[in-house]
């Protein structure tokens, strides 16, 4: 590709020179590049927006613009990133789709580096495919002599053989200059990998000992208990009977609770709590609320009881199921209603980073809170983080706004924070 048909350079040297870049189409000028057909990078350069360019899109191996360009992005798409490069990553992805790019578009996390390559701050870029015109030869290098080897005939190694015997292997020796040059390939080369690639390890794992390990805890702890229900046996002469109204009391009271913002700015509400904890699936709450209006739920349950499924392994290596509930609230008077020690199951907090969350909580003051309970901060995989929550001991997870397929690992993430925090704290929880 020659530097008068380089989109990408075209473009750079338009950026760097700060030359206006303007659009049109067949019937003239546009002010807008969704509107467009055509870049104007100067007065003799004008191309196709869809023209690609020789930055490669991830996950692809592809060398050649021309022969592969869905592997490639196009002019538009680059120069998306770079006008927007300033721009928060909602209001990129919005005009992203304003503007067609539904797919092909550069990615917020990629846009800064591409940007920096534009206006000449780096002189790399990832994914970047070297043509003809970015040679990394100096001018005036001579070029570089091959020598041709030729190969003995076929008759110079039947000269002399004995035909009754088969002729000797000859061992292979490396060339070392050969080897050097191999060796500063390989130093240079990338691998590419993908969200399969990197899950794959490469070697097998074998986690008997961990079974067997756990196995042994495990027949302690029920050797242990078995012997502390034989003493107390002991001690009491006369067997007393628990009242059962006093029993289902209790189980009922101990289901633990999560708490969560009422603010409207907050990523889970009680619209879409449910959906996300127990179907492992995240729905925009304004979605989530547009559909139980429809449904003539037009107002939010303020305790919304949650299902969670859970797998054990008993000491003999049998998996079984069952199943925990959980409550949520989002206020301090719907948590009243589970009585006067509803504090003391209250298991996780999450916050939006907002104080005024805290003003009817039994403890105010961030720090404490969240000495008592677990706090965990959810914002989306673009957002920056938040610095007001750097000192509350608080979990901050990420959701991508597009992605559903890992929302699956986001909250298994979370059930996992959970579950290592309630079993330190507060370990009678985790037995309802």
């Amino acid at each position: 590709m020659s530097s008068e048909t380089d989109a990408l350079l075209a473009l750079r040297k338009a950026i760097t020179s700060k030359t206006s870049v303007t659009f049109a189409n067949d019937a003239g000028p546009v002010s807008s590049l969704s509107a467009a057909t055509h870049v104007v990078l100067s007065s003799s350069t004008t191309l196709p927006k869809t023209s690609p360019t020789r930055l490669r899109k991830p996950g692809t191996s592809a060398t050649d613009p021309q022969s592969n360009p869905q592997d490639f992005f196009t002019l538009g798409a680059v120069y998306l990133a770079w006008l927007l490069r300033d721009a928060s990553g909602a209001e990129y992805m919005k005009q992203v789709r304003e503007n067609g790019y539904t797919v092909g578009f550069v990615s917020v996390t990629e846009r800064k580096a591409v940007a920096d390559w534009l206006e000449e701050k780096t002189q790399s870029l990832s994914g970047l495919v070297t043509g003809e015109a970015e040679s990394t030869t100096p001018p005036g290098t001579p070029p570089q002599s091959r020598t041709t080897t030729s190969l003995p005939s076929t008759s110079s190694f039947s000269k002399g053989a004995d035909t009754t015997s088969s002729p000797l292997k000859r061992r292979y020796v490396a060339d070392t200059a050969d080897m050097a040059v191999v060796k500063k390939i390989k130093a240079n080369e990338i691998e590419l990998q993908d969200r399969n690639t990197v899950l794959r390890g490469i070697k097998p794992n074998n986690f008997h000992s961990v079974k067997v390990a756990i196995s042994d805890k495990l027949k302690k702890i029920k050797d242990a208990a078995n012997a502390r229900n034989n003493s107390s046996s002991s001690w009491s002469s006369k067997p007393t009977t628990p009242d059962p109204k006093l029993q289902a009391r209790k189980a009922r009271n101990q289901y633990p609770i999560i708490m969560i913002s009422s603010s409207p700015t907050s990523l889970i509400t009680m619209y879409n709590v449910r959906r996300f904890l127990q179907d492992a699936v995240f729905e925009p709450s304004q979605e989530a609320r547009a559909r139980a209006v429809s449904e003539g739920n037009a107002r939010a349950e303020d305790v919304i009881p949650i299902y969670r499924k859970r797998t054990t392994i008993d000491s003999s290596g049998r998996e079984t199921e069952t199943q925990t509930r959980y409550f949520v609230v989002d206020s301090a008077e719907a948590l009243a209603k589970f009585g006067a020690d509803a504090w003391d199951r209250v298991v996780c907090v999450m916050t939006t980073g907002q104080t005024w969350q805290f003003r009817p909580y039994k403890w105010q003051e961030p720090k404490t809170l969240f000495h008592h309970v677990k706090g965990i901060y959810f914002s989306w995989t673009h957002d920056p983080p938040n610095p007001k929550i750097k000192d509350w001991n608080v979990t901050e997870l990420k959701i991508d706004p597009s992605r559903r397929h890992i929302d699956k690992s986001v909250l298994a993430h979370f059930w996992r924070i959970l579950d290592q925090w309630t079993s330190t704290n507060k370990p009678s929880l985790m037995k309802s």
